[in-house]
């Protein structure tokens, strides 16, 4: 069937779609019994301390939806805590607790493997400029 200039393999989508796959199978052999958003939830709550649950999610880049969910299993898991702000009771602040901590720092070693193994076919300068345009179209 003729396609009309129209090529899957082409699309950014497929491409981002494809190097994602390979990613996420990369971590989840690396890090098992994390996924990827509850890893970036741990990682940053180590780095900014407690923040509300809408906060963790645009740092950690999700939605609403997606971050409770996160939230709600990692509370489940012990890693996480949660606690009505006291400054404004309608808002939920998240903390890390001593295992999520320490969970977080038994697996930094192994994230920064990932990232490594992700980009292993790429040399040195070719990571940054894949890094530098990504974040230009995030």
């Amino acid at each position: 069937m003729k396609s009309d200039g129209y090529s899957l393999d082409d699309q950014i989508g497929f491409v981002l779609r494809r190097a994602t796959q390979r990613h996420l199978a990369i971590f989840s052999e690396a890090i098992p019994g994390l996924t990827t958003r509850q890893f970036a939830a741990l990682a940053r709550l180590a780095a900014s301390g407690p923040l509300s649950q809408n906060q963790l999610g645009r740092a950690a880049a999700m939605d609403a939806a997606t971050i409770k969910g996160v939230v709600d299993r990692l509370r489940s898991q012990g890693l996480v805590a949660t606690a009505a702000d006291p400054g404004d009771g309608r808002r939920l602040v998240v903390r890390l607790t001593g295992q999520g901590q320490a969970l977080f720092d038994a697996t930094r070693a192994a994230a920064l493997e990932v990232s490594e193994r992700t980009l292993a076919p790429l040399d040195k300068a070719e990571r940054a400029a894949l890094l530098a345009l990504l974040a230009r179209l995030a």
